[in-house]
């Protein structure tokens, strides 16, 4: 009984320190971000404050083409560093995996290594 009273103090201190912790941290990123909200000067500028904020003239014509040869790549390399995050820890893992497990990482290899043949065949990593 006198451990069970021990474990259940320790518990509850813990979660003691969770909780204070948690308030803190709640009401710090309020506070801060109050702040920051009522001590900025508010003086919108009509260029930043327009529908386009990404570099294109929103004044021009909106039927104008644009290569979009470099969101094509961007789109592939986030991918492709995505397969690198997922393989770095499957790496270090394989050792302790189960069957199951390494026909999952074989799975994901096999289909990005057939996506990244496909855009070869297509042809999206070409600059031409």
């Amino acid at each position: 009984m006198y451990v069970n009273t021990i474990l259940l103090s320790e518990n509850s201190s813990q979660i003691s320190f969770v909780f204070v912790y948690l308030v803190i941290s709640l009401s710090l990123s309020f506070l801060i971000f109050g702040f920051s909200y009522m001590l900025v000067l508010q003086n919108p500028e009509t260029e930043k404050i327009s529908t386009y904020e990404c570099g294109f003239e929103p004044y021009e014509n909106a039927r104008k083409k644009f290569d979009i040869k470099f969101f094509v790549f961007a789109i592939l390399f986030v991918i492709f560093d995505i397969e690198t995050m997922f393989l770095i820890p499957l790496s270090l893992t394989l050792s302790k995996t189960n069957f199951v497990g390494f026909w999952v990482i074989i799975d994901f290899l096999f289909e990005l290594s057939v996506g990244f043949f496909y855009l070869w065949l297509v042809g999206g990593f070409n600059w031409e």
